[in-house]
């Protein structure tokens, strides 16, 4: 019975930070009830995930064939994603804070453009380290084959 009410669940979860932005909030207590939404919204997938795993999907173990041993490469895959992925999230939000503050740097005094650009790079930087970790997570990682 729950094959047919997780993905249900997981849609409707998945559903209502979307149906929070349509509706559009224009003061800080409904912009701090759509962080408080989106963020109950997660952890209830995440609690969904590893409470009624669907056929194994979620399973960060992965038995080898030749031995029956179980391996650690699925989590070294869950590493390498939260590498890229935390790395990304931190890239834009320096990003989002540099790259205005470049701008009206820029529009003040023209000649300091490359300065600027520089720490908007150094920002970028960050989602780089977080692929070059992953890469080499992967790497270390055992294959089936």
């Amino acid at each position: 019975m729950y094959i047919f009410l997780l993905p249900l669940a997981i849609v409707v979860l998945l559903s209502l930070p979307v149906i929070a932005r349509i509706k559009s909030f224009t003061d800080g207590k409904k912009c701090q009830h759509a962080i408080i939404l989106n963020l109950c919204t997660f952890f209830g997938v995440m609690l969904l995930a590893v409470i009624l795993p669907v056929g194994g999907m979620v399973s960060a173990e992965v038995v080898e064939e030749a031995t029956g041993m179980i391996s650690s490469a699925g989590m070294g895959f869950i590493a390498a994603a939260l590498a890229v992925g935390l790395g990304s999230i931190g890239c834009g939000i320096a990003v989002a804070n540099a790259a205005p503050a470049a701008i009206g740097a820029v529009a003040e005094e023209p000649s300091c453009f490359g300065k600027a650009m520089i720490f908007v790079a150094l920002g970028e930087g960050v989602a780089l380290y977080g692929f070059l970790i992953a890469f080499l997570i992967i790497q270390k990682l055992p294959t089936l084959a």
